[in-house]
């Protein structure tokens, strides 16, 4: 037995040796990869400035990586444009997400590197840019794009529109599918619309949200009526007027679509009881996942913000208030992009502002709490039409 095992393994280890597959190097294409790196200084003068080297292995990574966070980013979308996401299907997404947040906080982290060149040894090669500039990177354009970035949130380059600077057509029209395609943002909203339990037939969720609203507001207004000393209870009143304001845009439907009018929220009503949601009910099993997916959303944003900051300071550090290579206004037109603005998921972040105590959160019976745990599966049978299995798994729950 030991020897035919063992026969087998040697019969392995010869396939392997004449096998005809690629060498490592032919595998990662090394000849044409490590051979990328020109440095144009040596090119002018005769001279490498060393900080370019890094420079340019710097921006390549940054590409090969902006590279990936497309590949999973667009595999993301792709389950989320089914009709009904199956849930089998949850952990590929939220594992997906992970990934993209992992290679955002390896970029964030890049930065530091790059900061360890002088800004003495960048001018000496900085002058061979021109024009080229990182804002001229088409695939985090796409990026933003295929996230869910509005062109009217962008900031202009230059007096131009963003598009301007990409010159071939390819380029062209690979922008303006992805500004035409669904973004992410807008396939997690028509997935949020679809939470189960907003049914108003059903659990009824924001039904029984707006009951707990108006308990826990008038729990507030009797605190701060109460207040014995005159001017802390007019403080406070002022402050319930706040709140109170602030949860009648949520609660309204109409105040929510001006401010979606405005810009000032991305997420349409539904949407947000559906976020909402998944909030209040995040430690039951069925929301657990989709709740995770909200907060890595969250993450991903949070690390563009972080990534556009680090840049941000990188550029005062190197070059001051010096005009950009591509004619910016260099970190004067970076700071502006550091703003709510840029935020692709801006609602989530805002949701805590309507979240409740523990005390006022609808409580879920329990026959509705088994009946979200298995209407997946409910749906599955019912768009497979295997009315055998159905009945079976019917009759195992009775």
């Amino acid at each position: 037995m030991c020897s035919y095992a063992e026969d087998l393994a040697q019969e392995g280890v010869n396939k392997v040796k004449t096998s005809k597959g690629p060498t490592y190097s032919e595998y990662l294409k090394l000849d044409r990869l490590l051979s990328c790196q020109e440095l144009l200084s040596e090119e002018h003068t005769g001279e490498a400035v060393p900080d370019e080297h890094l420079f340019i292995i710097t921006h390549q990574a940054y590409e090969l990586w902006f590279k990936q966070i497309l590949f999973d980013l667009d595999s993301v979308r792709k389950i989320f444009m089914a009709p009904i996401v199956d849930e089998n299907q949850t952990l590929r997404i939220v594992s997906n997400l992970e990934r993209i947040v992992k290679i955002l906080k390896l970029l964030v982290d890049q930065v530091l590197i790059l900061e360890t060149m002088s800004p003495l040894e960048f001018i000496e090669f900085r002058k061979y840019l021109s024009p080229a500039s990182g804002f001229q990177s088409l695939q985090f354009r796409l990026l933003e794009n295929k996230l869910g970035l509005k062109p009217s949130c962008r900031v202009m380059y230059n007096q131009q529109h963003y598009r301007e600077v990409f010159k071939t057509e390819p380029d062209k029209k690979a922008l303006e599918e992805s500004e035409h395609e669904m973004s992410l943002l807008r396939l997690v909203e028509k997935w949020l619309e679809r939470t189960p339990g907003l049914e108003a037939g059903g659990f009824n969720f924001w039904k029984r949200y707006q009951c707990a609203v108006a308990r826990y507001l008038e729990v507030q207004r009797k605190a701060a009526e109460n207040c014995r000393d005159e001017a802390e209870r007019d403080e406070t009143i002022a402050e319930f007027e706040k709140v109170k304001s602030s949860f009648e845009s949520i609660l309204d439907p109409d105040i929510h679509r001006a401010l979606m009018d405005r810009g000032d929220r991305r997420l349409s009503h539904k949407a947000m009881q559906g976020a909402l949601m998944t909030s209040f009910y995040r430690e039951m099993p069925r929301f657990s996942q989709p709740y995770q997916v909200l907060t890595l959303l969250m993450d991903i944003d949070s690390l563009l913000t972080k990534w556009r900051y680090n840049h941000v300071m990188l550029v005062q550090r190197m070059l001051g208030n010096k005009i950009g290579t591509g004619g910016s206004s260099g970190y004067m037109y970076l700071r502006s992009t550091i703003s709510d603005r840029y935020k692709i998921f801006l609602d989530l972040f805002n949701l805590s502002t309507w979240l409740l105590p523990r005390a006022y959160i609808p409580p879920m019976p329990h026959a509705v709490s088994r009946t979200l745990s298995c209407s997946q599966l409910h749906e599955a049978f019912n768009e497979m039409d295997i009315e055998e299995e159905k009945s079976k798994f019917i009759h195992a729950r009775q």
